[in-house]
């Protein structure tokens, strides 16, 4: 790869937050291309915010939770069939409230929680592999200290 294609090389930088309670997954389903699909609370992160404030403010808007993040689980590089590349920032969080009057982001047909096994049984509906991949991480309890991501000034 030449030093130009390097330049040109532009990832879309997204977060995810991993919400448990009572055994039980946060998740949202969306419409994708026609497809009902599951994901995390997830989205892209928006100039001048950090991937802290973006996971929760992600799930909020996805989901009509307010979480607080507990823990960093880990990131993640995946190139989509269309080539589109993508580093996810993966967070664990627990909920605090919820508004079940909030409209969601356009496209999300409702936020749900379902347990491990009932996510794993559908792997046609992820929207990625990077859903079970995090789930999984989460799962096995890959947990960071919040401190590991530095939002530098």
């Amino acid at each position: 790869m030449n030093e130009v294609q390097d330049l040109r090389w532009a990832p879309h930088v997204t977060v995810a937050t991993v919400v448990v309670r009572d055994g039980r997954l946060l998740l949202v389903e969306e419409a994708i291309d026609g497809r009902a699909v599951l994901n995390q609370p997830a989205g892209h992160l928006e100039p001048g915010e950090s991937l802290a404030a973006a996971a929760v403010r992600e799930t909020l808007e996805e989901s009509g939770w307010t979480v607080r993040l507990t823990a960093f689980i880990g990131t993640y590089q995946w190139t989509a069939p269309d080539g589109t590349p993508f580093l996810r920032f993966a967070y664990a969080a627990e909920p605090i409230s919820h508004d079940p009057a909030r409209p969601l982001d356009t496209g999300i047909l409702r936020a749900l929680w379902l347990d491990p096994a009932e996510l794993q049984a559908e792997p046609s509906r992820l929207r990625s592999p990077l859903v079970w991949e995090v789930v999984a991480d989460f799962l096995a309890g890959q947990r960071h200290p919040l401190s590991i991501v530095k939002e530098v000034a």
